[in-house]
């Protein structure tokens, strides 16, 4: 079924810099959100009314809960141009526009019992929601490894997040600032051939994500993906974020409506 799509107008409940560009921001939300899975995004306009005239998409990182219930989400985002700008100055009680959830989350099948999820810089915005719910399901999982990586130690975000979760977590850095000094993608390749997984998630730079799918073909293990492309309107009105379809090369899928995620056997990275 499909989680239902509301359009809203959203209170800032917090913006907290984090440091290296990188923010984490509270809004409010419609008790709907409650019906969101992981790897779906929102749209969320910055707050000013003509410049940025276009919404930004964010994933959700986490949902809020009080007394059981769903009472806000919140986003991790990197300042990158003039909309999250514009978002990374807005102050609790501050109004913003908000649609979702939208597109196409992960897909947990109900036989998993050993996962890894690999993140790379922003990517891991998605992960920790996903991760929450994986912890959290009534399954008998036996394994939940988490692989990030970064350019620098500044890069590897959420670390006490995935501690709080409970999952084991893997850190590599391009400069040897944190971690191992290596692609993030080289820890995996060690860990699925010593300990096979039933499934790979993955968030990040489209590079990761074709190295990531290679491991995953490379030892047969099923694996899902979610794409970080530009949108303008996240429901297909727009058809600005098209992505090459594996099993036909005339045709185009669109990551805000057939992804986010993807299973990479559909995809041509």
């Amino acid at each position: 079924m499909m989680t239902p799509i509301t359009y809203q107008t959203v209170e800032v409940l917090s913006n907290i810099a984090l440091g290296n560009g990188i923010h984490r921001i509270r809004l409010s939300c419609h008790r709907r959100y409650a019906q969101a899975v992981p790897g779906q995004f929102v749209m969320v306009h910055s707050g000013e009314q003509i410049d940025p005239l276009l919404p930004r998409p964010f994933s959700i990182h986490q949902l809020v809960k009080k007394e059981g219930s769903v009472a806000g989400l919140e986003l991790l985002y990197k300042v990158v141009g003039k909309g999250t700008q514009m978002l990374s100055l807005r102050q609790p009680g501050d109004i913003l526009s908000m649609t979702g959830p939208l597109g196409k989350g992960f897909e947990i099948p109900a036989n998993v019992l050993n996962v890894k999820i690999v993140a790379g810089g922003i990517g891991v915005a998605p992960m920790v929601f996903l991760a929450q719910t994986l912890t959290e399901s009534k399954r008998n999982l036996s394994t939940v490894e988490v692989f990030i990586g970064g350019r620098t130690k500044a890069d590897v975000l959420c670390l006490q997040a995935f501690s709080a979760i409970g999952t084991s977590v893997h850190v590599t850095t391009d400069d040897g600032s944190s971690g191992d000094q290596c692609l993030v993608t080289d820890p995996l390749d060690l860990a699925v051939a010593k300990n096979r997984p039933d499934i790979i998630f993955a968030c990040g730079p489209m590079e990761m994500l074709a190295c990531v799918a290679g491991i995953a073909e490379k030892y047969n293990v099923c694996c899902q993906v979610s794409i970080e492309t530009m949108m303008a309107c996240g429901m297909g009105a727009c058809l600005g974020c098209a992505v090459a379809d594996r099993k036909d090369t005339n045709r185009y899928l669109h990551a805000c409506k057939d992804g986010p995620v993807f299973d990479t056997r559909d995809l041509r990275i």
